[in-house]
């Protein structure tokens, strides 16, 4: 069978030609053409199209062509499910939905610019997610560093850094660090694009200094902690709603809010405004 989608591939249109081939259609033959082209040589060729407005195998909200892919064919593999979530944050630019969202989007634009030809570079961009899938399937719960030993020897190193810094915080970081204040009131809807665009600095190289200067955390775990900060207080201060709440700190909707705030609080937000609410009664009483 073949598949036709717009030319030089990148996140969505190297992982889908690989979902395909490994669940969906092993002889997949794939087609890259100009964006404008693609429908006319679907036609022509009688090839299906994908990761293009308009067609079925598309983006749908903030899910993309992988997860429609994943949902169509009934796919129910576990570490496809995870690599979905990674594929959905790196191709979305939403870093949050998977903590290697930002490696995988890092990988794929290294590889795109190294490689002109689109059918080299998908037999290439395969190889990464073979590598991926093995990894979601057997490696997911091991961490680079295994032994306790090595553990006690980063903590220790981290605390001496932070303790006596060997170095001021550059530049950047410091202007970051205003960027981030100011958009606290805003939803903190700063994208590391954004950022990037805005500190005239490569995103790349951003997103692998960030954690030096902001409390050994990513970018997106560090606006997470921001959002949720400020969810806290709006939370004991306030009585908006928990979809206000959601809107005013940055979440795609309450239920991402949710899952978020009870991830990293231990409780859900209705459980810790009630709370706070009865502490303040006892005080009072």
């Amino acid at each position: 069978m073949k598949w036709i989608t717009r030319e030089r591939p990148k996140i969505d249109r190297i992982a889908c030609p690989w979902l395909i081939r490994k669940f969906i259609d092993p002889d997949a033959e794939f087609i890259f053409v100009p964006f404008d082209e693609v429908i006319s040589q679907a036609e022509r060729v009688k090839a299906i199209p994908f990761d293009i407005p308009n067609v079925e195998l598309t983006h749908y909200g903030d899910r993309c062509t992988f997860d429609y892919l994943v949902e169509k064919y009934g796919i129910q593999d576990p570490a496809i499910h995870i690599i979905a979530s990674i594929v959905r944050g790196a191709d979305t630019d939403r870093h949050e939905f998977a903590a290697e969202a930002a490696g995988l989007w890092a990988i794929s634009a290294g590889l795109a610019y190294n490689i002109a030809d689109d059918h080299i570079l998908l037999e290439q961009g395969m190889v990464i997610y073979d590598a991926l899938y093995s990894w979601a399937t057997h490696l997911q719960g091991f961490k680079h560093l295994q032994t306790p030993f090595e553990d006690l020897l980063v903590n220790a190193v981290q605390r001496v850094l932070e303790k006596s810094p060997s170095r001021r915080k550059p530049a950047w970081a410091l202007a970051l660090k205003e960027m981030i204040q100011d958009q606290i009131d805003t939803q903190l809807s700063l994208s590391l694009k954004d950022v990037s665009r805005e500190l005239d600095l490569n995103p790349t190289y951003l997103s692998r200094e960030f954690s030096k200067y902001f409390e050994n955390v990513s970018y997106g775990e560090y606006i997470r902690k921001m959002r949720i900060e400020k969810a806290l207080d709006l939370l004991e201060n306030t009585t908006h709603t928990l979809t206000e709440i959601a809107y005013l700190t940055g979440f795609s909707d309450q239920s991402h809010f949710t899952r978020i705030f009870k991830k990293t609080v231990g409780q859900s937000p209705s459980s810790y405004r009630g709370q706070n609410k009865k502490s303040k009664e006892n005080t009072k009483g």
